[in-house]
Order: C-alpha cells, then structure tokens, then sequence
C-alpha cells in the first residue's frame, strides 16, 4: 500500500524559509509525477508545484515562482518543497500527492490527477 508522509513544517516568522519532505513507500514506488498542494482555513486546496520522477521537470504555481523550489531524491524516495520569503499569507496546511501516469502537464495542477494523498503538514508564518 503506498504512503506519503510529510515532514518540516512549522511556525516561522514572515521572511523565513521552511523545507518541506516526502517521503514515499513502499521503496518500489514510482510515481510519474509528485505534486504539492496546500489548503488553508476555510479555503480550496490549491496546486503549488509539481515534479515529474524521472525527468525532474518542474511545474509551479504563478504564486510561488521564484520563491518555492521542489527536488527530489530518487534514491531517499522523497519530494521536497524549499519554501522562502514566507508570507502570512502561506500559512496553511501543505500537502503531497503523487500521480501514477502521466495526464499531459495541464493537469498537474488539479486534484484528481493524483492518486495518493499524504496527510499534510502545518506551516504557519507569523507576521
């Protein structure tokens, strides 16, 4: 059964940064694509980024550009989100998800593209 757990988030202050992780089991899965979502408080889960598993190419949110990064370690089997200059405003819960196929690069940013969910991780930035 696969799992995705996420990890580092936390409470930092605005102008900080946060690295978010995700990790994958069991070690054989091989998603095509792994994405990051976040949701906040009365609010629509929202697309920030995705990357694809093999390639490692990007796909980000207009919001986030040049200010979120994602990576990946193959071989740890987990996805990164480098979160900097952080807003009140990104305080949410942060999500991960991967996809098994590959549904064309529109689709990355919409949420029954990905099959496997993790249970997210707070991030809460003070001002």
């Amino acid at each position: 059964q696969v799992q995705l757990v996420e990890s580092g988030g936390g409470l930092v202050q605005a102008g900080g940064s946060l690295r978010l992780s995700c990790t994958a089991s069991p070690r054989t899965f091989s998603p095509y694509a792994m994405g990051w979502f976040r949701q906040a408080p009365g609010k629509e889960r929202e697309f920030q980024g995705s990357i694809t598993w093999s390639g490692g190419a990007t796909y980000y949110a207009d919001s986030v550009k040049g200010r979120f990064t994602i990576s990946r370690d193959n071989a740890k089997n987990t996805v990164y989100l480098q979160m900097n200059s952080l807003k009140p405003e990104d305080t949410a819960v942060y999500y991960c998800a991967g996809s098994k196929f590959n549904h064309g690069w529109g689709s990355w940013r919409i949420l029954g593209t990905y099959d496997y969910w993790g249970q997210g991780t707070q991030v809460t930035v003070s001002s």
